[in-house]
Order: C-alpha cells, then sequence, then structure tokens
C-alpha cells in the first residue's frame, strides 16, 4: 500500500463544511500526518493532541499521543505519534481515526481513508480543501469548550464520582503530612 488518500473533517458547530484530503504513504509516522493537518488547517503546533483509533460508529480506541504523559512508574504504555506507522493501524478498507487538537478547546477532527492510491507520494499532500477555520469560528470553538467547564451537570456529575465511599482506600485519620509513617 504505497499511499492512502484520508478525508480529515472539523467537527464544528457551525452548518458548513470543513475538511481536507490528504495523501500520505503508509509508511509515514503519525506525526507527519498530524503535523499535515495542523498545516492544512492553518493551526499552530503548540498544543496536546492524540490520534484515537476509531470504529465505524466512531467510539475512540487506542491512543496515539502526541507527547509521553506518563507519570514514573506507570504502568499505561502510551503509543507516541513519532514512532508509530500508519500502516500499522490499518485493519479496514474504510479505516477512521479521530485527532483530538488542543485539549482545552477540544478540536475534533474525523478521519477516515477514502482511497488506497497506487503510487506513493514525495511527501504529505492537501488534494482538496474546503471550508476556511475562520478566527471566528476559532473563537466559537473556544468558546463551546469553555461553556463544557462550567456546565453544572457535568460538574454535579464529577462530584457525585468523588463523594462518598473510595472502595476501600479512603485516608483513615490522615489529617497532618506530619502523621504521616514512612
Amino acid at each position: 500500500m504505497p499511499a492512502l488518500k484520508f478525508r480529515v473533517i472539523l467537527d464544528n458547530i457551525e452548518d458548513q463544511e470543513i475538511f481536507r484530503d490528504v495523501v500520505i504513504n503508509d509508511d509515514h509516522h503519525f506525526t507527519d500526518f498530524f503535523e499535515t493537518i495542523l498545516e492544512s488547517f492553518d493551526l499552530q503546533n503548540d498544543q496536546m493532541a492524540s490520534f484515537f483509533v476509531s470504529d465505524h460508529e466512531w467510539n475512540k480506541g487506542e491512543e496515539i499521543a502526541l507527547m509521553d504523559m506518563n507519570y514514573d512508574g506507570d504502568e499505561n504504555c502510551i503509543r507516541l505519534m513519532e514512532d508509530e506507522i500508519i500502516r500499522s493501524y490499518l485493519t479496514s478498507p474504510k479505516q477512521r481515526f479521530i485527532l483530538v487538537y488542543d485539549f482545552m478547546s477540544m478540536y475534533i477532527f474525523l478521519i477516515e481513508l477514502q482511497e488506497i492510491l497506487d503510487n506513493k507520494v514525495e511527501q504529505p499532500e492537501i488534494l482538496l480543501s474546503v471550508g476556511l477555520l475562520t478566527p471566528a469560528l476559532k473563537q466559537k470553538i473556544a468558546s463551546q469548550a469553555d461553556n463544557m467547564l462550567f456546565d453544572t451537570d457535568i460538574m454535579d456529575n464529577l462530584q457525585e464520582d468523588f463523594d462518598g465511599d473510595f472502595d476501600g482506600n479512603d485516608f483513615g485519620d490522615f489529617e497532618n503530612i506530619d502523621d504521616y509513617e514512612l
């Protein structure tokens, strides 16, 4: 499989189509794909981001992160964009991925394999560009994310998650750091 044509759609709150058709070789890393997507939407490479392998119902699966955010001793193995080759994650002729860029503003890109091409490309290419990610739309996306942070239903649900027992993992009589014995 030399080159892959993906459609990258910005999931947005407006009733406008904003998408790019990207061609990239199957042996490129996800970092190359990520940088091409950012460039095509005129976004800066200054935010956290992750690809998620998706099923045909757009459910998020395995994460492929831009950076390793594990703490020392964390047993979860984070796959990194710079290490992962696109071909390794193709399990369907219509393979889907989700890209989340800027976890505060929550730009969500829905990505679907459109076609497998016969020829390799020198470097990733943008074949088609439809719609603009205008400054006004960027502001709306950020505003929508801000509203989610202050949504009382979401905050109430989070509070319920932390109320009550910790399933036997409570902190006992610990009130002061001096009470903690090493």
